[in-house]
């Protein structure tokens, strides 16, 4: 009988195992806005933690920081929308507001297509990106191998 009730418990401990390790994550939904000062780690690869497996809460389909036009303090409370076409022609596909942190960020899923064009929209201005984008890892080029994303 101890060995049958052993059995048993190793049984259900394996399934367990079995059925904790099939489970898939979740995404939990993270989406800056201007009133938001959650972020952090400005100017940094915000997609090197916020992926699926990664360490991050929420898997970010956008994210960055903007900076003023000295590119020396971040510009919170402006907006980034990506486009169809260049110079904010063409469909309007998202919009996200950037946080008090000067960081943007989404898990809303983008369709990213052949390309979409950015735009960043200060308080006195609007900058157009002239090359469209593929991925939304916009600090793992900005800051690093280009200039900072910044508006006024």
């Amino acid at each position: 009988m101890k060995k049958r009730v052993l059995y048993i418990l190793i049984g259900a401990v394996i399934t367990t195992v079995a059925f904790q390790s099939c489970e898939e994550e979740e995404n939990e939904t993270k989406i800056s806005s201007y009133e938001s000062s959650e972020s952090h780690k400005a100017g940094q690869d915000c997609m090197e933690c916020h992926l699926s497996g990664g360490d991050g809460e929420g898997w970010f389909k956008v994210a960055g920081t903007v900076y003023d036009e000295a590119q020396t303090s971040v510009y919170p409370n402006s907006t980034v929308k990506l486009y169809t076409g260049a110079n904010a022609t063409g469909d309007l596909v998202a919009t996200v507001e950037v946080d008090m942190n000067g960081n943007f960020y989404t898990t809303k899923v983008i369709d990213f297509g052949s390309g979409l064009y950015t735009s960043v929209e200060g308080n006195t201005a609007t900058k157009n990106m002239m090359s469209s984008i593929t991925n939304g890892k916009c600090n793992s080029c900005h800051g690093v191998s280009t200039d900072r994303i910044w508006a006024k």
